[in-house]
């Protein structure tokens, strides 16, 4: 009898050394532009970055795609968070200038293997807009390996155009094509803003593609109680998730989340504490499993 409660208990602690997790997300940090009003109505970057770091470092992401931040907010970033090192070029020049799709890892966790980065157009090696697209629109790659383990996978990321509604199917259709041939069946991630909800034909393009699937349908656990987008209204509610995360069957979900942290600021003009977001969309968190 002893020696069967041995076996067992060596089974279930074997089973769970060998499973190994991480937290993956996607955030949209928008861009820190100097024409728009988001300063005049208390939302600067100067005003979110130290909330926003602080956002990704209490949730422990391990490794997360962003979206519209531009160079100097990674680096701000960066300096914030000293752990996370990125990947990743501009979009408008293959260098700096333009809105990143900047992927951001633990250095202590992972090591970057090799990276690389092409455009969601017919051309894809050097800038420019693909189909009905009304601006320039990057995919960055990274092959990362987890330090801990050995275990290797690709995470890609990507921000989809906002009104080409050719240029976002067309545009799953060569990210897709783009991971079958680049990977050779290795575990694959890919996060990103779509800009659109989970009814979409883009959507459907890569969630029914059978190479990668949703990890929000995958996970037992959900907590998202609004959509993805808030537009920087603490009081909006919305159900529509335009930030995703899909992933290829080598890994299992274990928890999934759209977080809606707020933080309270004083508003100038009333003189009284208002509730405040670190970004006009809510990260997408999610926990994986691999063996």
């Amino acid at each position: 009898m002893k020696k069967l409660l041995f076996i067992l208990l060596f089974a279930v602690y074997s089973s769970a050394s060998f499973a190994q997790h991480f937290t993956v997300a996607t955030y949209n940090l928008r861009n820190d532009n100097p024409t728009n009003d988001d300063s005049l109505r208390g939302n600067g970057w100067k005003q979110r970055l130290p909330v926003l770091a602080k956002l990704i470092q209490f949730h422990d992401f391990d490794i997360f795609g962003t979206q519209e931040g531009l160079i100097h907010q990674l680096k701000d970033l960066t300096k914030a968070m000293p752990d996370y090192a990125y990947t990743g070029i501009g979009r408008d020049d293959g260098k700096t200038e333009g809105e990143f799709s900047a992927i951001f890892y633990k250095t202590n966790k992972f090591k970057l293997l090799k990276h690389g980065d092409f455009w969601l157009s017919t051309i894809t090696d050097r800038p420019n807009k693909g189909w009905d697209a009304v601006l320039p629109r990057i995919c960055s790659w990274g092959a990362f390996q987890e330090i801990k383990t050995g275990y290797k996978f690709y995470y890609f990321n990507l921000h989809m155009d906002h009104i080409g509604v050719v240029a976002r199917r067309e545009s799953a259709k060569l990210v897709l094509a783009k991971i079958k041939a680049m990977t050779a069946n290795q575990p694959v991630i890919l996060s990103g803003d779509f800009n659109v909800d989970e009814t979409s034909d883009s959507y459907a393009v890569i969630n029914t593609s059978g190479k990668l699937k949703d990890a929000h349908d995958l996970s037992p656990l959900k907590y998202a109680e609004n959509g993805t987008f808030n537009d920087f209204n603490a009081e909006n509610k919305s159900k529509g998730r335009i930030d995703h995360i899909f992933l290829s069957k080598d890994f299992a979900v274990t928890r999934y989340g759209i977080l809606t942290d707020s933080y309270r600021a004083l508003n100038n003009q009333t003189h009284k504490f208002e509730a405040k977001l670190p970004s006009d969309h809510y990260p997408v968190m999610i926990m994986v499993d691999h063996k």
